[in-house]
């Protein structure tokens, strides 16, 4: 059966289903969900439980939406809504999509609008006929944000042809069921960077990851280039999490033609776009090849379906998706794969932490059912063991203390999605507690843009962020002490200024203002430099890391000129987003059900097999190192 009799069958299935009076206009794929209009909504959304019924006998996700005549009037439907909404709700925005029906609310306190349990949201439905799409008001200005929701909005029927095209994609009937599956490695086995895992069924075919390695130009690509890879077949994209070597080359597979549906959560939409387009900047400033164009990343935005934690969605005939906190950076999951009816499921971890941060929950270690886990191994040795996270901060709170108190200024290179978040949390907990000086904290480079993401998101946030914003008020991202540097100039009469803390990016100092901070600040004795993150070989942090006390480096004026490093270095370690040795351990230990098969993937070659042996023997599993390039079956 061709995909338009399939769509006949779902049509008819619904017709039967739902009562003459609930007056059905037309039934449309959107996505992976399957969208009813109708001429009486109020039939459908005052009986709930009908299309609960119906959603549940088709095994299919229903949404319904009123047809286009019965709606309210631009102009009355706002005034409907500003009327059910307290005022308290802080609406900013009122916008509307034809297309779907949707009044699109962007507020201060989006919790009041949606009301208790869903009440004012039905109730806008019910008074206006049109669909709450509810967001949240950056607290922190974001151009990004505002430019991605002006694309999803301003192309609103392009997507809806887009996501027509996927819903007879992903609700194809399913020609071959034999229940053969395999999986090769495209990259980031053996190795970090360019992480990319191909899975085949005998019905579909799904990417998990497409991402780049920056550090490495031999290695810089995933191996798209294998036989098993045809991008004309690909059913489905799915990002584990923003950063580069996991997302950086997902427009690459737009402008070589794809046009499928790529998934993630809508923190890793808005942070994954922030690291493409600085990628496309960095490479442009350096002459490097850029592998793809703006106009790719936002054919990507285009195609990208957003999926919160826990919520199952179809997307492919035999391949069910839900993802998983992994506790890594803000938005990151866990991919659980449901393949065939309960054949098989496979869960990929990403990058995760196992271990409570202040930024973000562990990561999720239950499933309905696991056959095959994949596990990064970037700590996966014996020898990568983390502090206490109570040592850890007491060592950085000593450091900053002694060096305000004696007049000297604090620079912090730092990642500007993740690390640089849970640093600001740690350093407003130190200032509120007196345990360091209340002195400003500069903030400059992405870390601005991508904090004000995380302000976006506190849903996604740690239980104990959650309730200082959602339940006392406080947003301590928005505390007084951080203070935004919006131009170079300003960087001199702060570092001649008072006592103070300095963030910025890059972490490894490879580029970006912590470069120009630190040639201003090395030749201070009173001024200390702090590392909180890896620092890779062949980069002035590593140089620095190692104690050299002189570096050669280009002055304003295009000179090279030598740096006398006098200031105090340190480097503290434990505030990463990655699982060391043992929390990984604990993790295969404690996941529920036992998988049968343990895959090891995103770490040094001993890495990997270090952790696949240790895995082995200590739980008794089939475990394996898999090489890029690299084929295996799991059914």
């Amino acid at each position: 059966m061709n995909s338009d009799g399939e769509y006949e069958d779902i049509r008819e299935a619904v017709l039967r289903a739902l009562p003459k009076s609930a007056a059905i206009s037309s039934v449309e794929y959107e996505g992976p969900e399957i969208a009813i209009y109708s001429k009486a909504p109020k039939i459908l959304l005052d009986d709930g439980d009908m299309i609960k019924a119906l959603a549940r006998k088709m095994r299919k996700r229903i949404v319904v939406r009123s047809a286009p005549e019965v709606r309210l009037s631009f102009e009355e439907a706002e005034k409907t809504v500003r009327e059910l909404v307290p005022p308290e709700a802080e609406i900013t925005s009122i916008d509307f999509d034809t297309s779907r029906g949707e009044v699109i609310i962007e507020a201060q306190k989006p919790g009041l609008v949606i009301g208790r349990s869903g009440a004012t949201l039905r109730e806008i439905t019910r008074q206006t006929f049109w669909r709450p799409n509810v967001q949240r008001t950056p607290p922190i200005e974001s151009k990004l944000i505002k430019q991605i929701r002006y694309i999803i909005q301003s192309e609103a029927e392009t997507r809806n042809k887009v996501f027509r095209e996927i819903g007879k994609r992903i609700h194809r009937q399913q020609i071959l069921n034999n229940g053969w599956i395999r999986l090769t490695a495209l990259g980031g086995f053996r190795e970090v960077g360019r992480q990319a895992i191909f899975v085949q069924t005998s019905e579909s075919n799904i990417l998990i990851d497409c991402g780049v390695n920056v550090g490495t130009p031999s290695r810089a690509f995933p191996r798209l280039d294998m036989p098993e890879f045809n991008i004309d077949e690909l059913d489905a994209v799915i990002v584990s999490h923003a950063h580069l070597d996991h997302s950086g080359m997902v427009p690459f597979l737009f402008k070589y033609g794809y046009r499928g549906p790529v998934y993630m959560t809508a923190p890793t939409l808005n942070l994954s776009t922030l690291l493409q387009l600085d990628y496309l900047d960095v490479a442009e400033r350096e002459g490097k090849l850029r592998p793809y164009r703006d106009r790719d990343v936002k054919e990507a935005i285009l195609h990208t379906i957003t999926l919160g934690y826990g919520e199952v969605t179809d997307i492919a005939p035999d391949v069910r998706l839900t993802l998983h906190n992994a506790g890594h950076i803000l938005g990151s999951a866990i991919i659980h794969l449901h393949i065939g009816d309960g054949q098989y499921n496979l869960a990929y971890t990403g990058d995760f932490k196992f271990g409570r941060t202040r930024l973000l929950e562990p990561a999720t270690f239950t499933f309905p059912r696991l056959e095959t886990l994949i596990i990064e191994s970037t700590y996966g040795h014996p020898t990568d063991k983390m502090p206490p996270r109570q040592e850890v901060e007491k060592k950085f709170a000593s450091i900053i203390k002694k060096v305000i108190e004696r007049g000297g200024k604090v620079l912090i290179p730092v990642l500007a999605v993740g690390r640089a978040q849970e640093i600001m949390l740690v350093i407003e907990d130190l200032v509120s507690k007196k345990r360091i000086p209340k002195v400003p904290v500069f903030i400059e480079g992405m870390i601005a843009q991508a904090t004000a993401i995380h302000t976006t998101h506190p849903e996604a946030l740690s239980k104990k962020i959650r309730e200082m914003i959602f339940h006392q008020g406080v947003n301590p991202f928005l505390n007084e002490i951080f203070v935004q540097v919006d131009s170079p100039e300003q960087r001199e009469e702060i570092v001649n200024g008072e006592p103070c803390i300095i963030m910025a990016t890059s972490g490894m100092l490879a580029g970006g203002p912590s470069v120009e901070y630190f040639k201003l600040m090395a030749p201070d004795s009173k001024n200390a430099l702090i590392f909180v993150s890896y620092q890779g070989e062949g980069t002035l942090g590593r140089r620095i890391q190692k104690g050299w006390k002189e570096v050669q480096m280009y002055n304003r004026e295009g000179q090279m000129t030598v740096i006398p490093v006098n200031m105090q270095v340190e480097t503290v370690e434990g505030f990463s987003g990655h699982s060391d040795r043992k929390q990984i351990l604990n993790y295969v230990k404690r996941v529920s059900p036992v998988p049968e098969r343990i895959l090891t993937c995103h770490g040094e070659v001993t890495k990997c097999l270090n952790l696949a042996s240790t895995i082995h023997k200590a739980l008794n599993v089939d475990t394996k190192a898999l090489m890029v390039t690299e084929s295996i079956k799991l059914k």
